[in-house]
């Protein structure tokens, strides 16, 4: 039998930076995609989502050449069948979890990681594959076989686990001191519109990159601090001086959140404020926080939460909030009683 368990994750700083090629810190936590599998002998994958009561098979010999979107059995089997791999035994397969899906906590990108170990491991190639490399095939899997417009962090973190730095640019990655407080995650019960926000943020904040360098050629983005905001504010379109702002001051937040991080004694007080700067950010600047997910994190941090934002995209979904012993039940019951669907702990994973 083959068993694998892959964790959800959550961005703590950074969103809306890793298509950008800057860095994201993103960490994973305790939910878990499940797949089991059992060899059977119709030279298939079997498969059995077991919370959508729904199902896929996929014959060993399938050509791959059509791919409906969203297909990442499929994909994933293309993308590996790519790099030499080929199976010769089917299995029969049952997918399950507690990850809440399309809810910002990359339940999809989980799924994608699960299913690219499980077939490493039917391929009789686990022991040879890094962390490393099996984020970078599910990213091409999920992200660049659909021609999607989402980056690399989701794949990359929860492919290595733990609280990581991720250089989006070159993929290296720098492990953090796994110590944020404790975490809170609210599901808000707001639908997601994760293409429809990624996309327009991703594209207006290109173009407001772009109108400072088609004048200034050598300006490296990398290299940016908020004193080049003021700088260059006049050469950006009216309509997308809020994507420069959050450019170069969310690039800043990581920048400054990373320093503390690498700390042997992390300020808590003073990453929760990172954490609350990035969400004004998000909330006021991307305009990815609907009214009701903006009032139940106000809730919670007049409740006591030290730190609240969006996870994920936004558009909708959960929010993360980091507490104290003392403010977690308080913190709980004011998201509750703004609206929130559900509100639960989680520790980071290594």
């Amino acid at each position: 039998m083959i068993d694998i368990k892959v964790p959800a994750r959550i961005c703590f700083y950074g969103d809306h930076q890793d298509y950008l090629g800057l860095p994201v810190i993103a960490g994973t936590i305790d939910r878990y995609i499940k797949i089991k599998g059992v060899p059977n002998s119709n030279g298939s994958y079997t498969i059995k989502l077991l919370d959508l009561d729904d199902g896929v098979s996929v014959a060993l010999q399938d050509s791959l050449k059509e791919v409906r979107s969203g297909d990442y059995f499929r994909s994933v089997m293309a993308v590996l069948r790519q790099n030499n791999f080929h199976w010769q035994q089917g299995y029969d397969v049952e997918i399950t979890g507690n990850i809440p899906l399309n809810a910002g906590l990359s339940s999809s990108s989980a799924l994608v990681v699960a299913w690219i170990r499980f077939l490493v491991e039917a391929a009789g190639k686990s022991h040879q594959i890094s962390d490393e490399q099996i984020g970078k095939w599910a990213y091409e899997a999920e992200v660049l076989f659909f021609d999607q417009p989402g980056g690399l962090m989701d794949q990359y973190t929860i492919a290595q686990k733990g609280l990581i730095y991720i250089d989006t640019e070159t993929g290296e990655s720098t492990r953090l001191k796994a110590d944020l407080g404790k975490l809170l995650v609210a599901e808000s019960g707001v639908p997601k519109k994760t293409l429809e926000v990624l996309k327009n943020a991703r594209v207006y904040a290109q173009q407001a990159v772009a109108s400072v360098q088609n004048v200034h050629t050598d300006f490296n983005l990398k290299h940016a601090t908020p004193k080049d905001y003021e700088k260059y504010i006049d050469l950006v379109p009216e309509e997308l001086k809020g994507y420069w702002y959050a450019t170069i001051y969310n690039y800043h937040i990581t920048l400054e959140a990373k320093k503390e991080l690498l700390r042997p004694n992390p300020n808590i007080l003073f990453l929760g404020d990172l954490m609350n700067q990035h969400q004004r950010i998000l909330e006021n600047e991307i305009k990815n926080t609907p009214l009701e997910m903006a009032q139940m994190m106000k809730a919670a941090r007049e409740a006591g939460a030290l730190g609240a934002k969006t996870i994920g995209s936004g558009g909708g979904g959960c929010m993360v909030a980091m507490v104290t012993e003392d403010t977690e039940e308080r913190v709980k019951r004011a998201f509750l009683d703004h609206g929130a669907k559900a509100v639960y702990a989680v520790n980071l994973t290594n």
